[in-house]
């Protein structure tokens, strides 16, 4: 049962349950851009990432990713594990597209030979800044062995998913992963949905993720309705 509040982040509101080793995440339909600056709502946005996000994570899960999800309580709210957030943002990028054509000589759209793993240090008051594994240790935010499991279970979870997304006509540009320490073991936590995936339709290359909402090109809702009828046909 869902109890007190304990957090309201951009697009999620994490609440304690009775069972202090478990958590709900209701998904929200806020939306929010460049730091917080751009600000709107959008209908049925919640449900759609809570549903694609529950879609990806079972496939995960199937293929031995160990996630925090548990199962849905309701259209919006998911069951977690609650986890000890390990924090750095973990970027897997597959082709050139946001920020690192903006901050390196990289033209976008330059597809990668090997996806290229980026580590940013998840702290809004610091504004989220690149890290390596010397900086993360020096910080005491992981150790040099988790974070070379943290790679390698990001390269893993980028393969599957590449994979996965391509079957449903979707190219996984990049997308953000997080995670957390649970009885000793790194668990995949968060979400993977169109907030925090880039996405581009296999045939028209148009995007089909927040990015409608950041640079102005297009509704969201139907963009994540979109995905999710490729991805959850049967929520419809």
């Amino acid at each position: 049962m869902k109890t007190k509040e304990l957090y309201s982040g951009k697009a999620k509101t994490i609440y304690r349950t009775d069972n202090p080793e478990q958590m709900i995440a209701d998904f929200r339909d806020s939306l929010t851009a460049f730091d917080g600056k751009k600000k709107s709502e959008a209908s049925k946005k919640g449900y759609y990432n809570a549903q694609i996000s529950r879609k990806l994570f079972e496939m995960l899960e199937a293929e031995g990713i160990r996630t925090h999800y548990i199962d849905m309580v309701s259209d919006t709210e998911m069951l977690v594990d609650a986890l000890e957030i390990i924090l750095i943002e973990v970027i897997p990028r597959n082709i050139a597209a946001g920020s690192i054509t903006r901050t390196y000589p990289i033209k976008e759209g330059t597809r990668f030979e090997k996806p290229v793993i980026v580590l940013d240090y998840k702290s809004d008051e610091h504004g989220d800044p690149m890290l390596n594994e010397d900086i993360a240790v020096t910080m005491g935010i992981a150790t040099y062995e988790e974070i070379a499991h943290i790679r390698e279970m990001a390269l893993k979870i980028n393969a599957l998913l590449t994979d996965y997304l391509y079957s449903k006509d979707l190219i996984l540009v990049d997308f953000k992963l997080e995670f957390g320490r649970k009885d000793g073991e790194i668990v995949l936590a968060d979400e993977i949905s169109c907030d925090t995936c880039r996405l581009w339709d296999k045939t028209t290359g148009k995007s089909l993720d927040k990015d409608v909402f950041r640079f102005g090109g297009g509704d969201v809702t139907s963009t994540y309705e979109e995905v999710a009828r490729r991805l959850v046909p049967e929520i419809f």
